[in-house]
């Protein structure tokens, strides 16, 4: 059973900064499937924020956190992190950590592969 674990939610300034963790287990060769982070504000559907391939070599962000957030990966950690920097009130909401299901793809997300596996969320609120 694959397993996602996030950590590092809490409470920021705006304008401030955070860092999100994921940790990846339960399957072989973690480090070779995409992933990806999505985040919900309440009342809100679930939204893509941002995905990293496999190799790290794709990554792509939502508009509104381009320039802004960076996303990364260890495989030999099988962890995968979200730099939030000029965190902003709109930031606010649970974050997930997502991951694929197939090997080797390019990304989790709007027109890329389906996440699969899901945490359970971290919760972010920006206070002003």
């Amino acid at each position: 059973q694959v397993q996602l674990v996030e950590s590092g939610g809490g409470v920021v300034q705006a304008g401030g900064s955070l860092r999100l963790s994921c940790a990846a287990s339960g399957r072989s060769l973690t480090g070779f499937y995409a992933m990806g982070w999505f985040r919900q504000a309440p009342g809100k559907e679930r939204e893509f924020v941002a995905t990293i391939s496999w190799s790290a070599s794709d990554i792509v962000y939502a508009d509104s956190v381009k320039g802004r957030f960076i996303i990364s990966r260890d495989n030999r950690k099988n962890t995968m992190d979200l730099e939030m920097m000029d965190v902003q009130p709109e930031d606010a909401g649970v974050y997930y950590c997502a991951s694929s299901e197939t090997t080797y793809g390019p990304g989790v997300g709007p027109g890329q592969e389906i996440p699969r596996y899901w945490g359970q969320g971290t919760q972010v609120t920006v206070s002003s």
